[in-house]
């Protein structure tokens, strides 16, 4: 069984509802400002503020006419506001309203994404720390290779979502950004203190410099880094997927009570979870690329970016938050079997020590490429003949003129290679 995702705040951030109400946001910030400044009169601001409102139903239906969000929009609030609605939009064109809205629904966004990244973390620690001194064969190329840790499979993932976590606080605050510098961003209609007064108002950073647009390489990066996070998710996921396999069965997704596998193999235990992020991770990479599509506009504004992050705004950051709950539920609920590692370990018979051994025979004196020599012929029985390693190179002459049988016995205690465990987690959590 998928988790649902249950969680209505990121609905109600892209909702259209939010839109407008983001949009008005701004234009009534404007307007205060500009009563400050006394550019127009306090009272009418006053009757903004009272009065600003609009309907959905309203909007749309001017825009069949207008063929134009924003001027539906302004046309709606002004029926609402009376006679003082010519101050609204004053000085103002779309693009200052609508990229600077945009990154109020950023930050509401982030906001919820990046609680999501806190909580994922310290289920991470949490499981890091129960796992830390549970043995299990690392691999590469897939094949078994030296001892490792479960805790420090985890902790390798701990450190990679800190960077994450660094990543997208920076990527969002080049994001949560406005402006209000006019059609070709010299303002020519407002000074630039009004942009500086309102953005300040609304909690957000101002562009130093624009066009009639912000600058697509902030959204780029924003996206980009939501990619990279998707990408560790598949990591993660991926690396279960092989933990399940059933050749492997070191660790697995929980297995609900009334779940079912497959409608045809009553036995199946699928990592359906794990599989769900590794594919919704790619459309993570594919908006990324988009966004940087977005980036080229001609001149100082075309709205060729404006159809695509009308989808890839909300999808990222709905996908980023979902895969975030998801993979905190897999690790949380994960069924690690620590017998299957113990065993796992023991596949090859002790070929896991031959690095080991090598190192103590050129320690010992031995040129590497003939210590090298004496270990491979033995590994090379153990896989060809199922021979025990440690037996083999105990009646090895080679290797026992150089070694004593203490000493190669020394040699296969797995704890030797994961003597630096305690080390690797000061260097990740601090000394808790």
């Amino acid at each position: 069984m998928i988790p649902r995702y249950t969680r209505p705040e990121m609905a109600r951030v892209w909702s259209e509802e939010n839109k407008f109400r983001k949009w008005l946001q701004v234009e009534v910030a404007v307007c205060e400002v500009l009563g400050e400044m006394g550019e127009i009169p306090r009272e009418a601001v006053s009757q903004i503020k009272k009065k600003a409102d609009f309907s959905i139903e309203r909007i749309k239906e001017i825009e069949e006419i207008t063929r134009h969000d924003v001027l539906a929009f302004t046309t709606a609030v002004a029926e609402k506001v009376g006679p003082e609605s010519r101050f609204i939009h004053f000085g103002l064109t779309s693009t200052d309203v609508v990229d600077t809205a945009q990154a109020l629904h950023i930050k509401e966004a982030s906001d919820l994404i990046e609680k999501e990244l806190l909580n994922f973390l310290s289920i991470l620690k949490a499981q890091a720390f129960r796992y830390k001194h549970v043995p299990m064969i690392g691999r590469t190329h897939g094949i078994h290779a030296e001892a490792v840790t479960f805790g420090l499979k985890l902790a390798v993932w701990h450190s990679e979502m800190e960077r994450n976590l660094h990543r997208f606080q920076r990527a969002r605050a080049n994001l949560e950004v406005g402006k209000i510098s006019g059609p070709v961003g010299t303002f020519s209609h407002l000074p630039p203190q009004v942009e500086e007064k309102v953005c300040k108002r609304l909690g957000i950073a101002f562009a130093l410099a624009s066009t009639q647009t912000l600058q697509r390489d902030r959204h780029a990066e924003y996206l980009s880094t939501l990619a990279i996070l998707g990408s560790t998710y598949d990591k993660i996921a991926t690396e279960i997927r092989h933990l399940q396999r059933t050749e492997v069965q070191e660790a697995s997704e929980a297995f609900r009570i009334g779940q079912k596998g497959s409608s045809s193999m009553p036995h199946k235990r699928n990592p359906i979870t794990c599989e769900q992020i590794s594919g919704l991770s790619r459309l993570l990479r594919s908006n990324a690329l988009a966004a940087f599509e977005n980036i080229p506009l001609w001149h100082e504004r075309d709205i060729s970016h404006s159809s695509i992050e009308r989808i890839i705004l909300p999808d990222s950051t709905t996908l980023a938050h979902y895969l975030t709950i998801q993979l905190t539920d897999v690790i949380q609920n994960l069924d690690v079997n620590e017998a299957q590692m113990e065993s796992n370990l023991k596949l090859t018979k002790g070929l896991i020590f031959s690095g080991t051994l090598l190192l103590a025979l050129t320690r010992k004196g031995v040129l590497r490429e003939l210590a090298y020599e004496w270990v491979q012929r033995n590994a090379m029985r153990v896989w060809t003949e199922g021979e025990d390693f440690e037996t083999l190179v105990l009646n090895d002459t080679d290797i026992t003129t150089h070694l004593t049988p203490e000493e190669v016995r020394q040699i296969f205690n797995i704890q030797n290679q994961l003597k630096h465990i305690d080390e690797i987690f000061e260097r990740v959590f601090g000394s808790s």
